[in-house]
């Protein structure tokens, strides 16, 4: 039998997705899941977006220009001025999701073996697109205790090593909810002054902040533009997850030049979901100020549900959709794969998503799990009650 490579050996299993053929079994039985491991809301696409959809009318589907529909990127441009960005067309390539925009990016400023550093626990699929552009990720690890702030800029700095080419942060952050403030991103800013690296920004979740907290940019910091990459996507923005439209965005010229031969190489970002897309910029304010009291209430309840159990602890999260908790388990895959195997309550479970896979560093988050509050009110709450009804009778409960 040929040999698999030693980069595909190497690809971790999604913590998010893995446990899928279990829950799939479940179902079988006539169980209920509560999906709460993928970031995959309930929220309706915005109107504008669908009838979009609905209302193309084009003879051929035709690839678009590589760096994405010239239109799309001009109406981009308003978007980004809304937030006091100001870019140009040029400085944006459409991608495939936000994921092929930080694999652009990776692929774009690093050669293989670099490192990248980044704050624990981190976006798992981070991992994935390291392997795959052959880099490093390098781990500083963030604390459960302080809400998963930023951890001391000396903590960062001691990492750096003469491999190391960038800091990716995602902000709001997934997994854990945490929201960067303005001065915690200063301190980064010069860091990368200090050390000329890269500052890689994955802000999908922008118009997700809680308590009056206010997102900042990192684009804001035109005094280090070149080193600056921002990442973006519509998928979360408009609960639109399948259109598979992302961005890769920079001042830096010769990055983006470097970027559209990887953009070229896979010819163009989807064209049905430029349109989409496109039309999506336009969503009313109503929209997102809906959708947030929403998913404050989500959140509150959650929080609150997490920290009533004995021995649980979970954070307030201030930004996107994720709560990031701990849980009196002894192991957490072993309890989120038990939920699905060997428990129901009322013929119902819920799926969690294990902490491990969050972190780079060896048994860090073992009794840890993120939770997407993505699902109503109504279906969050017969989930808290699994969860708790789950933890009395779970074999490793600590």
């Amino acid at each position: 039998m040929p040999k698999i490579s030693n980069k595909g050996l190497s690809m971790p299993a999604s913590p998010i997705r893995k446990l899928v053929p279990y829950s799939d079994e479940v179902k079988k039985r006539g169980i209920k899941v509560y999906h709460l491991n993928i970031g995959q809301p309930d929220i309706a696409t915005p109107d504008i977006m669908m009838n979009a959809i609905r209302n193309i009318n084009m003879k051929v589907v035709e690839y678009s220009h590589s760096a994405g529909n010239l239109s799309y990127r001009e109406k981009l441009t308003k978007y980004y001025s809304g937030y006091g960005i100001n870019i140009s067309p040029e400085d944006i390539i459409i991608t495939t999701g936000g994921s092929e925009a930080v694999l652009f990016a990776m692929q774009s400023c690093l050669d293989p073996g670099d490192e990248i550093i980044t704050p624990e626990p981190f976006y798992a699929n981070y991992n994935g697109f390291a392997i795959n552009a052959g880099v490093n990720i390098v781990p500083v690890v963030s604390h459960i205790e302080d809400g998963f702030a930023l951890p001391p800029i000396q903590d960062f700095e001691k990492l750096i090593t003469p491999k190391t080419k960038a800091i990716l942060i995602c902000n709001p952050n997934n997994p854990t909810g945490y929201l960067y403030s303005q001065q915690e991103l200063e301190l980064l800013k010069e860091l990368v002054r200090k050390y000329d690296l890269y500052l890689f920004a994955d802000e999908v979740y922008r118009e997700f902040c809680y308590d009056d907290k206010k997102h900042f940019s990192v684009m804001h910091f035109t005094d280090i533009s070149d080193n600056v990459v921002l990442i973006d996507s519509v998928s979360k923005r408009y609960s639109a997850c399948g259109i598979r439209i992302g961005a890769l965005i920079s001042k830096n010229k010769k990055l983006i030049n470097t970027a559209m031969k990887f953009a070229q190489a896979r010819l163009s970002p989807p064209t049905l979901g430029q349109i989409a897309a496109e039309a999506a910029i336009d969503t009313p304010k109503s929209y997102f100020d809906s959708v947030i009291n929403e998913y404050i209430a989500r959140r509150n309840l959650v929080v609150e549900s997490i920290n009533n159990i004995e021995g649980a602890f979970c954070p307030v999260p201030t930004g996107a959709f994720y709560a990031f908790a701990r849980l009196p388990v002894d192991n957490c895959d072993n309890f989120c794969q038990w939920l699905l195997e060997s428990f129901s309550y009322h013929n119902e479970t819920v799926m969690l998503a294990p902490g491990t896979g969050f972190y780079s560093s060896p048994n860090k988050g073992i009794n840890e799990v993120r939770i997407s509050y993505v699902l109503n009110v109504e279906d969050l709450k017969k989930a808290m009650i699994c969860l708790k009804e789950a933890l009395k009778v779970y074999p490793g409960r600590k």
